[in-house]
């Protein structure tokens, strides 16, 4: 007899970084300065269980500015990834646009760029991708990806969650986990 292999997929989570699993520290460049929200790794991991692909999205125009390197940042992802793994969950991909707000680029949230090479890449039809995050730019990204939002309002959701607009707007990533997987089909 085999065992069940791993769940089909059922859509995806799109994962702002800063105010939404980690706790926000401005222009985050020392690995030991990340720190996880309570019950963020068990909330990626039920996603991940019901067969959610999850992947971070996120502005870092520090790297645009010079304050550090990229090689800094894959070392601040990488504690967040060991982070994650040690409490058994794990993203499928980390997303980054290091553009200056003034660039124009169409990754920089609230564009929606990053969002959409996200589902184009797990191949999964939009009406099954989510977008979680603290900031009115990252509704506005993935409303123009054409995913449902929902902001926490950890971060800076609390002071944006009127202006945002978000679908859904929740008290934490645990609530959003529990309302995504609430509405998956069975």
């Amino acid at each position: 007899m085999s065992s069940p292999g791993p769940p089909a997929v059922a859509g995806c989570v799109l994962l702002d970084r800063d105010g939404t699993i980690i706790e926000e520290c401005p222009y985050l460049s020392d690995p030991e300065r990340v720190r996880l929200y309570p019950g963020a790794a068990g909330a990626i991991r039920r996603l991940r269980s019901a067969g959610m692909l999850t992947a971070v999205v996120t502005n870092q125009s520090a790297i645009g500015r010079g304050y550090f390197t990229v090689e800094q940042l894959d070392d601040v992802h990488d504690r967040l990834l060991m982070l994650l793994r040690a409490e058994g969950a794990d993203l499928d991909a980390v997303l980054y646009c290091p553009h200056l707000p003034e660039s124009g680029c169409q990754c920089r949230k609230p564009a929606p760029g990053l969002v959409l090479q996200a589902v184009e890449r797990f191949g999964v039809d939009r009406d099954r991708c989510f977008f979680v995050g603290d900031r009115r730019t990252d509704v506005e990204a993935g409303k123009g990806a054409g995913v449902r939002t929902v902001l926490v309002r950890t971060g800076y959701g609390k002071e944006q969650e009127h202006e945002a607009g978000a679908d859904h707007v929740c008290d934490d990533l645990v609530q959003a986990a529990d309302l995504i997987l609430a509405q998956l089909p069975v």
